[in-house]
């Protein structure tokens, strides 16, 4: 799994996106894991084996800009 801060991952958005179409990636803030970053592909398959049928949904419309 690779590991960017926060940070990185602001300033190299592209690549980190591409990084997790290929593997998760750990987003650290102040050193600590806050999210992983996984390709929809993997996310489908997670959702599957744990009995999630919610595929397909985001969560963008009224999203909260707070935590940031």
């Amino acid at each position: 799994m690779k590991t960017m801060s926060a940070r990185e991952a602001k300033n190299a958005f592209g690549l980190m996106i591409d990084t997790a179409r290929a593997e998760p990636v750990l987003i650290e803030k102040h050193g600590r894991g806050v999210v992983v970053v996984v390709s929809v592909e993997e996310y489908e398959r997670l959702s599957v084996r744990s009995g999630r049928t919610d595929k397909g949904e985001t969560r963008t419309k009224g999203a909260s800009k707070s935590g940031q």
